[in-house]
């Protein structure tokens, strides 16, 4: 694993990015090294950083043979702070730095991730994209999932609430979002005691945030209509169903979109050991054409 970074377009600093190579042949002395294929770019998820996906984008390279490049996003590890004016306008730019700046051409996105990634092919260059559970509000369908205490306990130094508020209304945790609220305050504090959840409960204020951006971003399907890149939309068969719901509608009105389940995986699917996923996502981008999965 290679670690650099990469300069912001806004002059807000710098963002962090991670990158995976196949193994590759010993070149013989003398000779000229073969051009490298363009790269993928992954985007994660809210609440964590990009280092829980380095298992699923070593797979990923390997599968593909490609470079593979994770970055962390703005308020994560050496990258940036989110800025006083933070948008899904922030995320779009800092993806296409990356991508310009690795040699990407085609991109992988988790959650949130993959509401900037369809945010971002409206109008960017991608080849070829892959969300899984993308989080995108369409037509307000995202707008009762936004809890207004979780703001307001974050605001108030209340991690434990907010947490509890945020895995409440999102649904993403499996059974355990349908906890009672003491319940979920209560597997906050004991979870705080691990390093995943205590750097969940540190990126709470970011989670507002992103949270904002995509309700503020709210589209309608003619926003999508014109999108050309070809994309597949994929979502966990445990995963909560309003993102089904949003792939297939979206498959349905936009034909550079398809959209299939993925049986047996939760939302946190790409965190999750095994190759299942890595490896249908790479089939599709490995295709020069839409993937042939159907709409399910």
């Amino acid at each position: 694993m290679e670690t650099w970074t990469v300069e912001t377009d806004d002059g807000g600093g710098q963002l962090e990015v991670h990158t995976f190579r196949p193994a590759s042949n010993a070149s013989i002395p003398g000779s000229h090294a073969p051009a490298e294929p363009s790269g993928v770019v992954v985007i994660h998820g809210t609440l964590v950083t990009d280092s829980l996906y380095w298992p699923f984008a070593r797979n990923l390279s390997i599968m593909l043979k490609r470079p593979v490049h994770c970055y962390n996003r703005r308020g994560r590890g050496r990258s940036a702070p989110q800025p006083a004016g933070y948008s899904a306008e922030t995320e779009i730019a800092d993806l296409q730095v990356v991508m310009e700046k690795s040699g990407s051409t085609d991109v992988v996105a988790h959650s949130y991730g993959g509401f900037v990634a369809l945010q971002a092919a409206r109008t960017a260059k991608i080849n070829r994209l892959v969300t899984y559970d993308a989080a995108v509000s369409l037509s307000g369908n995202l707008h009762g999932r936004w809890r207004p205490e979780l703001e307001a306990a974050v605001t108030a130094g209340q991690l434990d609430h907010a947490w509890a508020h945020l895995v409440q209304g999102l649904g993403t945790a499996g059974p355990i979002s349908y906890l009672p609220m003491g319940a979920l305050r209560m597997l906050s504090i004991l979870s705080a005691q691990t390093r995943l959840g205590a750097e969940m409960r540190a990126l709470l204020p970011t989670a507002v945030a992103e949270m904002r951006a995509v309700l503020d971003a709210d589209a309608h399907l003619h926003d999508f209509t014109k999108l050309a890149t070809p994309t597949l939309m994929l979502s966990g068969g445990w995963s909560p169903s309003y993102f089904a719901e949003t792939g297939r509608v979206l498959a349905g009105a936009v034909p550079a979109i398809d959209f299939a389940i993925v049986p047996l995986q939760f939302h946190e699917g790409p965190l999750r050991p095994g190759k299942r996923l890595a490896a249908r996502m790479a089939r599709f981008l490995s295709n020069g054409s839409r993937s042939p999965a159907a709409a399910t």
